[in-house]
């Protein structure tokens, strides 16, 4: 090494910054999806007893141990007693169930999670929310952690330790 070369230090690694990625906070099991346009009658309206018997004949195992979002993609006017008759064949079967599909669901999952997370660990810390997923994070759920975080931390920044866009920081108390 040469005496004028000094050794490269990783700056961002040796910063006190927190990184909080919304990846982490993504269900870890599979989200299946039920669309009751697949049982429309001429995609118009559901009938009973048609769907009941469809209702019978499914394979409701295939939600097992999953999230099952239940909705229509149809501009169709869907009796709730529908909903509830889904409700009672898959509830013993999915992990969990939804009225709305997998973005709302995410919307809604996301929200839970957050209010969820113990905030109080990053009190006072400079915090990135890291900006790239391979996941479909929710714009909500930046929205939400950015919300709850604000109060307690000293900056919140978007993107990634390197390259950051500066959300907020808080006001230096100068007498």
């Amino acid at each position: 090494m040469d005496v004028d070369q000094k050794p490269l230090i990783n700056r961002v690694a040796a910063s006190s910054l927190v990184t909080v990625n919304l990846e982490d906070f993504y269900p870890t099991d599979e989200i299946k999806s039920f669309d009751l346009t697949d049982y429309l009658w001429k995609g118009l309206i559901l009938k009973e007893k048609e769907f009941r018997a469809e209702l019978q004949s499914h394979d409701w195992t295939q939600y097992n141990n999953r999230y099952l979002c239940v909705y229509c993609s149809a501009d169709a006017i869907i009796p709730v007693w529908a909903y509830m008759l889904i409700a009672r064949y898959a509830e013993p079967e999915a992990l969990d169930l939804y009225c709305g599909t997998q973005e709302e669901f995410l919307h809604t999952f996301f929200h839970d999670a957050l209010q969820s997370f113990d905030v109080q660990t990053l009190k006072d810390k400079k915090v990135v929310i890291k900006g790239c997923s391979n996941k479909p994070v929710p714009t909500s759920a930046y929205f939400e952690l950015t919300k709850v975080l604000r109060p307690l931390v000293q900056s919140i920044m978007y993107g990634e330790p390197c390259s950051t866009v500066p959300i907020y920081k808080k006001p230096t108390n100068s007498a």
